[in-house]
C-alpha cells in the first residue's frame, strides 16, 4: 500500500502538468492585477485577523468544551497553485478522530465527481453546525492568505485524493492561487455538483479582474448573512 503523504505528493506533480500561464486578452502577464491583488490579500487579512482576535478566542474555548480530546484548530493538506502543497487551517468543525471514519461514509457522498459532502454528517459538533453554516470555521484560512497559499478570492483548494481523480480538464482550476471563496460559492455552493464548480471556476480564471474580485467578496457576505447552501 502507497503511504498517503506519497500519495499526495504524486498528486502535486501530475498536478504541475496542467499548469497555464494565465494572461488576459492582448496577451500579457496580469502583473498588475496580481500585484495589487496580492497587496489588498497582505491588508485585508491582516486587518481581520486583529479585529476578528476576540471572537478567536471565543470560538476556541466553546470548541474546547464540548469536545476537549480535540485540537482548536483543524490543519489539512491541500493542493494549491501549480499544484503546490500546502497546509490549510480551520476552526475544528468535527470530532477528533473525524478523519479515520471517513472511509465509512464515503459510500454516503452527496456531492458528484471526486469532492466529499454530506450533509448529516454524523463527525459534525453541535459547535461545528453553526461553524459551518455561517462559514465561520473558514476564518483561520486568513492566515493562509497573509502566507501566501491562498487569496480571498479563487477556487477552493482541493484535497490531493481529490486531485488523484481530476481530468486533465479539471486540473485548470490549479492555475491561479485558490481563495477562501469564489464564484462558485456564491452561485450555489454545496447545491451545485462537481462539474458545475469546475466550469464556474474556470470562468472566474478567465474573466478575473480587481472589480469581480469585490463583487464576489460582497456576495459571499450576502451569502453568510443567509447562511444557505453551505454543509
Amino acid at each position: 500500500m502507497i503511504p498517503s503523504s506519497q500519495r499526495e505528493e504524486e498528486a502535486a506533480l501530475y498536478a504541475k502538468r496542467y499548469y497555464p500561464a494565465v494572461r488576459r486578452a492582448g496577451g500579457k502577464p496580469e502583473t498588475l492585477y496580481l500585484f495589487i491583488k496580492r497587496v489588498f490579500d497582505i491588508a485585508a487579512s491582516a486587518a481581520a485577523l486583529l479585529a476578528l482576535s476576540p471572537l478567536f478566542l471565543i470560538l476556541a474555548l466553546v470548541i474546547k468544551l464540548e469536545d476537549p480530546r480535540g485540537s482548536v484548530f483543524f490543519g489539512q493538506t491541500r493542493v494549491g497553485k501549480a499544484g503546490r502543497l500546502f497546509r490549510i487551517y480551520k476552526f475544528r468543525s468535527m470530532i477528533a478522530d473525524a478523519e479515520a471514519l471517513l472511509p465509512n461514509l464515503l459510500n454516503q457522498n452527496e456531492m458528484s465527481g471526486p469532492m466529499f459532502k454530506m450533509r448529516n454528517d454524523p463527525r459534525v459538533t453541535r459547535v461545528g453546525r453553526f461553524i459551518r453554516r455561517t462559514s465561520i470555521d473558514e476564518l483561520p484560512q486568513l492566515v493562509n492568505v497573509l502566507k501566501g497559499d491562498m487569496s480571498l478570492v479563487g477556487p477552493r483548494p482541493s484535497l490531493p485524493r481529490e486531485v488523484e481523480k481530476y481530468s486533465e480538464y479539471d486540473r485548470l482550476r490549479l492555475s491561479v492561487t485558490p481563495g477562501c471563496t469564489g464564484l462558485w460559492q456564491v452561485s450555489g455552493r454545496s447545491g451545485l455538483n462537481f462539474k458545475q464548480m469546475v466550469e464556474l471556476d474556470l470562468l472566474y480564471i478567465e474573466q478575473r479582474t480587481l472589480g469581480l474580485d469585490l463583487k464576489i467578496m460582497f456576495m459571499t457576505a450576502w451569502q453568510l448573512v443567509r447562511s444557505k447552501n453551505a454543509f
